[in-house]
């Protein structure tokens, strides 16, 4: 009878997907998610209170999911341009290995799933500011920024710089000034880093639609501009030590990983053989990546080496 029914159903026309559990791990966009549980981790640990551990796991797994809905929401609304795209037409949903409506029920269940599980258990500060944050990305970002202006990045990267300070309201149940320096560096990283993968793919974008500064401003404007932003996530990135929030040593570090950046940036700057400037922005966006791991690393072991020597 079941399969009956079944045979029956895909006649009427309703087809069935073939998702297998890594399809569905793949909605989650797992390379993102780490980056995102990583700065979280950094916010709660880097807080200047003591978490329970099980009330702390508990965060960064709700944290986790959040960003995971977040990914799956953006695969179920972007599988049209995700699909006229290289690096993005075998996932999931463009592939046709989950269905959109899946994909939609699949991060919808898991928002409420991770902000409930985040108010209820933690606090209601840090479920609230993750709630907004699956908003931003896949409402703000996702649906209007992405496809109708050349700033999508710009403002859209508030959503990415975020989970620091979900991290951080989840230990403490407050936003301080430390946590919002945490969220302007990554909000500050985020279009130099887009930007230079932006370079070398622009016809891909400029394939799928999306307004991205390279087919709008030109290569030219997006490489000075890039340049521009670097400096300025040099000085912020610093900025932690400048307040007293971090060691001398932090200082010395963050100086010399924003050195880098500048650098990088430079040579893209300086880089007018367009049939070359693919060499230098893929090495600036390597390197971005380094960057914000680097940095944040720094700035956790910096905090757990100063509390240590206080205790």
């Amino acid at each position: 009878m079941a399969m009956a029914g079944l045979d029956s159903r895909l006649e009427d026309g309703v087809h069935l997907s073939e998702a297998t559990p890594g399809d569905y791990f793949a909605l989650l966009k797992p390379r993102v998610m780490a980056l995102v549980v990583f700065t979280a981790v950094v916010g709660l640990l880097a807080a200047p209170v003591a978490l329970n551990p099980l009330i702390a796991l508990i965060a960064i797994l709700s944290i986790a999911v959040g960003a995971g809905a977040s990914g799956a929401l953006n695969m179920w609304y972007d599988a049209d341009i995700d699909a006229v795209m290289s690096r993005t037409a075998s996932r999931p949903v463009p592939s046709g290995r989950v269905l959109g409506g899946e994909a939609l029920a699949f991060g919808l269940v898991l928002s409420a799933l991770s902000v409930m599980t985040l108010g209820v258990l933690v606090n209601w500060l840090a479920g609230s500011l993750l709630a907004f944050t699956i908003f931003f990305y896949a409402v703000v970002y996702t649906m209007w920024l992405k496809r109708s202006t050349p700033q999508n990045i710009v403002i859209g990267g508030a959503a990415g710089a975020f989970p620091p300070m979900i991290g951080w309201a989840a230990a403490t149940g407050s936003v301080g000034l430390e946590s919002v320096i945490l969220f302007l560096i990554i909000f500050l990283w985020t279009p130099p880093h887009f930007w230079a993968l932006a370079l070398f793919k622009s016809g891909e974008y400029g394939r799928a639609g999306i307004p991205m500064m390279p087919n709008v401003a030109g290569e030219a404007s997006t490489r000075r501009q890039i340049f521009a932003y670097s400096l300025v996530v040099a000085a912020v990135g610093v900025a932690p030590w400048v307040f007293g929030f971090s060691s001398a040593a932090y200082g010395v570090c963050a100086s010399a990983l924003g050195v880098g950046f500048v650098w990088y940036a430079w040579g893209v700057l300086n880089q007018r053989d367009e049939d070359r400037v693919m060499k230098p922005a893929k090495a600036l966006f390597g390197y971005s990546i380094v960057y914000l791991f680097a940095i944040f690393a720094a700035y956790l072991i910096d905090a757990v080496v100063a509390r240590a020597l206080v205790a």
